[in-house]
This record gives C-alpha cells, sequence and structure tokens, in this order.
C-alpha cells in the first residue's frame, strides 16, 4: 500500500492547496519537487549546451543529459541507449514515426490499421500519410463495451497491411489494448507496430523488449516530467534506416554544397539544442517512478477509480462510459447537462476535471456524445478526492435539472 500522504508531500501544488481535488492527471500531471529541483539546478548551475562546448560546463550538462538517455532506457528496458530519441513530446513522436517511416515505406495500396479510440496525434498523422501515398486506413471494429478485440482486429488484417498504430491505453474510455498479442499477430506477418503509449508509460511498467514493440511514445508531462519533453523508443534497425524530417545544428555530420550525411541513431533526430532541462526532468522523474513502483501506482489508482465509479452509476441521470476499464480514468456524463456547464461546479468546489472530446473525437462520436466528462485517478489522489468529485456531481445535476 501506498502512504498517500507522504507522496503528496512531494508536490508543492497540492503543499499549496490542500483542499485541491487534483482529477486530471490523464491531461498533465502534477511535478514532484524533485523534478522541479533537477530543472532549477540544470539552469542555476549549469544553463549551457550540450554535446558542442569544449568546456567543463558543458560536459557537466551532457553527462546529465546523456545521463537521463540511459535512466530511460532502463526504465524501458530498451536494449540500447541510441533507441532512445528525444521529441516535444508523444504528438511530436508519433508524427515522426508517420513522417520518417511512414512517408518512406507506406506505398500506393497499402494499408494501414488504426482504431476509433486513438487520440488525434496517433490517428491524424497515419490519416495524412495514407491520403498522400494513396494507401488505405482500416479501423478495427470495437466491441460493445468500446474496446479493442484481438478477434475484431483479425477482421480487417490483410495481406496488404504494412502497419499498425493503436493506443496502449484510452485516453477517454481508459481501456488497455490487448497490444501484446496483436503485436505477436503482426510480426508473424511482418507488419510494423506503433504503439501510443502516452496513458500507459506513466501508469505501468511497460519492458519494450518483452512487448516487442517497434515504436513507442509518449509524454514527459504526463509522468511527473517537465511539459515539452517527450520520448520515442524505436527499434533501433528502424530507427538506422529511417531518415530525419528536420535538418540543421547537431545533427549533421558531413556537410558540403552538393552533398551531406547525418550523426547516428538517435542523434540524427534531435536537430538543434535539444530540450536539455526537460530531459534532465524526465530522467529524474522516471527515477521518482520507480521509487513508488508503477505496480503500486496502478493499484491505488485503479482502486479510486472503481469506487468513484460505483457511486458515480448509483446516481441517477449520470451515465458511465467506462465501468469495466482497468485503469484510473473515469468517463461519464451528467444526462441532459453539457460537460463545460457542469464543469463551472466542478471548478468551484475545487474538483479539477476535463470536459470536452478530449483531442479523441472519433470516440466521442462513438459515444454518440458531443462531449464528455473524464475524471482521471493518480498516486496523489485520495479516498477524499472521489467524495468531492461525486459530491460536485450530485451539487451540478441538482442545479441545472431546475432549468
Amino acid at each position: 500500500m501506498l502512504d498517500i500522504n507522504a507522496i503528496r508531500a512531494h508536490f508543492p501544488v497540492l503543499n499549496k492547496n490542500p483542499k485541491l481535488s487534483y482529477l486530471d492527471s490523464a491531461a498533465s500531471s502534477l511535478k514532484p519537487q524533485e523534478v522541479i529541483d533537477s530543472v532549477t539546478s540544470y539552469y542555476e548551475n549549469l544553463g549551457v549546451n550540450v554535446h558542442r562546448g569544449v568546456y567543463d560546463l558543458s560536459y557537466q550538462a551532457t553527462d546529465l543529459y546523456e545521463g537521463a538517455r540511459a535512466k530511460i532506457q532502463h526504465f524501458l528496458n530498451a536494449k540500447r541507449e541510441e533507441e532512445i530519441v528525444f521529441t516535444r513530446g508523444a504528438s511530436a513522436s508519433l508524427n515522426l514515426v508517420a513522417m520518417s517511416y511512414g512517408m518512406k515505406y507506406i506505398n500506393k495500396g497499402d494499408e494501414v490499421i488504426t482504431s476509433e479510440l486513438e487520440h488525434h496525434s496517433s490517428h491524424m498523422p497515419w490519416f495524412n500519410v495514407c491520403k498522400v501515398k494513396g494507401a488505405t486506413l482500416k479501423y478495427v471494429p470495437l466491441n460493445e463495451e468500446g474496446r479493442i478485440t484481438v478477434e475484431n482486429f483479425k477482421k480487417v488484417l490483410t495481406d496488404k497491411t504494412k502497419l499498425v498504430a493503436l493506443t496502449y491505453v484510452s485516453n477517454v474510455m481508459g481501456y488497455i489494448t490487448p497490444i501484446k498479442e496483436i503485436i505477436k499477430i503482426c510480426h508473424e506477418r511482418g507488419i510494423i507496430v506503433s504503439v501510443d503509449g502516452a496513458q500507459a508509460v506513466p501508469h505501468m511498467k511497460i519492458d519494450v523488449q518483452e512487448l516487442d514493440c517497434d515504436f513507442l511514445s509518449f509524454s514527459g508531462h504526463k509522468m511527473c516530467g517537465p511539459t515539452g519533453i517527450g520520448v520515442l523508443y524505436g527499434k533501433y534497425k528502424l530507427l538506422d534506416s529511417m531518415d530525419p524530417i528536420e535538418f540543421g545544428g547537431d545533427m549533421a555530420d558531413e556537410v558540403y554544397k552538393d552533398s551531406q550525411t547525418y550523426k547516428a541513431v538517435p542523434h540524427k533526430f534531435e536537430t538543434g539544442t535539444p530540450i536539455i532541462a526537460g530531459v534532465i526532468g524526465l530522467g529524474r522523474a522516471v527515477e521518482f517512478l520507480d521509487e513508488i513502483g508503477l505496480d503500486n501506482v496502478a493499484k491505488h489508482e485503479n482502486m479510486l477509480a472503481q469506487e468513484a465509479k460505483r457511486r458515480l452509476m448509483e446516481l441517477e441521470d449520470v451515465e458511465v462510459y467506462n465501468p469495466t476499464a482497468e485503469t484510473g480514468v473515469v468517463a461519464f456524463n451528467i444526462k441532459g447537462v453539457h460537460p463545460h456547464d457542469a464543469a463551472s461546479i466542478y471548478d468551484k468546489n475545487g474538483v479539477c476535471i476535463r470536459a470536452g472530446h478530449h483531442c479523441a473525437q472519433l470516440i466521442t462520436r462513438w459515444l454518440n456524445q458531443i462531449s464528455t466528462t473524464r475524471a482521471s485517478f493518480y498516486m496523489y489522489n485520495t479516498m477524499e478526492d472521489v467524495d468531492n468529485l461525486v459530491n460536485s456531481v450530485k451539487e451540478a445535476r441538482d442545479f441545472f435539472k431546475q432549468f
């Protein structure tokens, strides 16, 4: 069991706002003091560029930057440090795969499989690739719960399938995709799999060698790290075969008027001055998560989410869309009340949740809704947060039902 009070003490926002019920971690997690300190220390004590400076401060900054790459390699159990590429976030990572691998290897007549559960950053890049290259984008039929199943995945798999782009955990429904089984099926046919891990990596221990995914994308800011930093994990052979999509400083090897070459993976994808402080902060964040234990985090947040769903489902005029979800995401609406209107009541009570389509309009439309309300739990949440959520939903329902 987690000592939640001890964990909460690491987060300055909660120390300054002890009555706050922050239930929007699926959008962005809060940041522990250790991560904040690591970023501040870089700016206060170093503040210089990496890789290129021939002086001690630059050496120190480079050691911290590349040391963070080694930490993330260990965190994911990647074979090589070079398989860790730093980007601006999960969206940038997913776009890098599409623009570099997809534009090079997807051709006219090929098929790419995705789903209606995808975040726009997982779906839209492949929509664009297929449009430009004359390929076909196919969707896994969701079952009655709105889940991806292996059986339904097989229904859209053909000899023309060249790549599969799926979310590991839905940011709206909180469902876990049977991604390992899907990857195995794909690899038996020589199909590449790109996984959106933005909602998975912060909440469950992922071993990329055991999972055997070809690409895995995620963001730092959802896992206690800074904003503006993300990671693309890719198998070295695949990354090595891909071309950069940005050109300039620090990725060039030899440049002449009539030819140019690039540095090896991963640096050929990290153009210009990198997000140094963000990388250092993310390195400290993965240490923080390892210290707590992601298995402990998952059990705690799932327990809170299950209790929240149980109590919300008991309320008249409240509809919960994902009662069987295995993660800390709760998707619901008050019948007849727009989520944005209800959110004003939640905010008044210090309950921070997300209302909208969550950058996932396909699943919102599948639910036949304009938008949904999402509460998402993390390691620092308590049963009191569940109480505040349920009481605020009751208040919002009763208030708006007057009109």
